[in-house]
C-alpha cells in the first residue's frame, strides 16, 4: 500500500512538473494543480498510513494524527485560491498580449530573436 501511495505521489509530482515547463498557460495552470495534488497526498502520509484507527484518540492505541488532516484541509483551500489567481491571471494575460504563451511573444518573436 506506501509503495503505490509513493508511486502515484511522485508520478503526479513529475506530470506536474512537466506540465509546468511547457510553453502555454493552460498546462501550466493544470500543473500547478498537479504538482499541489501531489503535496497533499505527501503531507497526507506524513500521519502515516493506518487502515483501522481512530479519527478521534478515545483509549484506544491506534488512531490516526489529526494534524496531517488539518494540514491537507488548509492545503486543498490554498491550492484552490492560487488556481484560480492563475486562471485569472492567464485570462488577463491572454486579454491583454493577444495569445497565450507563458512568455508572451508570438512564435514569429521568438524566431526574429534567434536570427
Amino acid at each position: 500500500m506506501e509503495s503505490l501511495y509513493a508511486i502515484t505521489t511522485g508520478v503526479l509530482s513529475a506530470c506536474g512538473l512537466y506540465l509546468m515547463l511547457r510553453g502555454r498557460t493552460f498546462p501550466v495552470v493544470v500543473g500547478l494543480t498537479l504538482l499541489s495534488y501531489a503535496v497533499n497526498l505527501f503531507l497526507f502520509s506524513m500521519g502515516g498510513l493506518t487502515t483501522h484507527g481512530a479519527a478521534i484518540i478515545d483509549g484506544d492505541r491506534y488512531y490516526a494524527d489529526p494534524l496531517p488532516q488539518a494540514l491537507v484541509l488548509t492545503a486543498i483551500v490554498i491550492g484552490f485560491a492560487m488556481t484560480a489567481f492563475a486562471v485569472i491571471l492567464a485570462m488577463r494575460a491572454r486579454g491583454d498580449m493577444g495569445n497565450d504563451h507563458v512568455d508572451g511573444r508570438t512564435r514569429e518573436e521568438r524566431e526574429e530573436g534567434r536570427r
